[in-house]
């Protein structure tokens, strides 16, 4: 099962009590005090771990707790410290505070830790309090008490490009033909209803993440259908591949404008987000009305069909991609990088896709880094 968010209460361990003991030895009269310190109590740490992919571990531990100190022992013997809780996350998650919604930690890396709650003290022994007054202290600290804590662990999911479109358009059929992922495929609308991520190779050595979320509809980000549940999820993402359905009974602008108003609705950030498009089920469109279909979009966003890249695309269809002409912005970022019509079905320009995608993602990059 997939689980995005939970809330948890943890707890680091109590201070283990210091110990009130004296001498007690042949031929030694009236030893001294001896008692030994009490053990520190456990931390409570995260840890992200690139071999998480849910926060569905967490569903039945709404309480986590690291160990107690141990208390100190006679002959100046400290406790044993309480062993640390590492709390696994997969990458992506965000550890909240409950009260104040402060985000605490943004796990991003694998192998990435961070201190949460440090355990309590150990209580010192009766050794600690001897004087020239008190030889015989009887007296020994208690443990500090461990400190209790209620965060929210939200999982925003962490990828290269992320797939927007209304139900039903093919994002699922996409993203099984183009990576390792493998989703529910189904022709009725909603059949994705959890996010799902996929490793996109670009012949032996690179690669990118593609995330599929569920269907968007109008009104999403007020919360209806399931788009508003799971966009978050392409919060992390810097590039949207636009999924637009060449054969569904919506208008092809109504779908566009749609979808980029309900993204900019639910996020600044992701309205100013690096963007492509794909016009998808060319297959099942009757290859006369395809060009018309395709020009007409392209007209309406206002940029011309381009021939001969080298990308290969279908030259019998219109499409259009931008170069990189400006060592800065690289490229219209007002516009999409490309737009091409697709069909995963029987993969018509799926090959020039990736490799487009994945040139956008290197300049992303490349920007990224400077």
């Amino acid at each position: 099962m997939f689980i995005d968010s939970v809330e948890l209460t943890v707890s680091s361990g109590k201070g283990g009590p210091g110990c009130v003991a004296f001498r007690r030895e042949k031929f030694v009269l009236n030893g001294g005090p001896n008692g030994g310190d009490g053990g520190k109590g456990g931390d409570i740490w995260f840890k992200c771990d690139n071999n998480t992919h849910t926060l569905s571990h967490f569903q039945k531990k709404m309480h986590i707790k690291a160990d107690n100190g141990a208390p100190g022992e006679s002959s100046n013997m400290a406790g044993k410290s309480g062993a640390k809780k590492v709390i696994i996350v997969p990458p992506g998650t965000q550890i909240i505070d409950s009260e104040s919604g402060e985000v605490l930690f943004d796990m991003l890396k694998d192998g990435q830790e961070e201190l949460f709650i440090t355990g309590g003290r150990g209580g010192l022994g009766n050794t600690h309090f001897k004087s020239s007054t008190n030889q015989r202290p009887t007296y020994a600290q208690p443990g500090e008490k461990g400190e209790t804590r209620t965060v929210q662990l939200d999982l925003k999911l962490i990828a290269d490009v992320g797939l927007v479109g209304f139900p039903n358009v093919g994002k699922s059929t996409l993203i099984s033909t183009v990576s390792n992922a493998r989703p529910e495929i189904a022709n009725y609308e909603f059949t994705t209803l959890t996010p799902k991520l996929g490793q996109v190779n670009i012949g032996d050595f690179e690669s990118f993440i593609m995330a599929d979320i569920p269907g968007i509809i109008g009104g999403a980000h007020e919360g209806k259908g399931l788009g508003i549940e799971f966009l978050r999820h392409i919060e992390r993402t810097k590039i949207l591949l636009f999924m637009i359905d060449l054969a569904s009974y919506r208008d092809l602008k109504e779908q566009i404008e749609t979808l980029r108003a309900e993204v900019a609705a639910f996020s600044d950030k992701l309205a100013h987000s690096q963007y492509a498009i794909a016009l998808t089920r060319a297959d099942i469109v009757p290859s006369e009305e395809v060009n018309d279909l395709v020009n007409g979009f392209l007209e309406m966003i206002g940029v011309k069909a381009t021939k001969g890249s080298d990308l290969d695309f279908d030259e019998s269809i219109p499409y259009f991609i931008q170069e990189s002409a400006d060592e800065t912005l690289g490229y219209d970022k007002t516009l999409p990088y490309f737009v091409v019509p697709i069909s995963s079905a029987t993969h018509k320009n799926i090959k020039p896709l990736k490799h487009a995608l994945f040139n956008l993602v290197q300049l992303n990059r490349e920007l990224s880094d400077r």
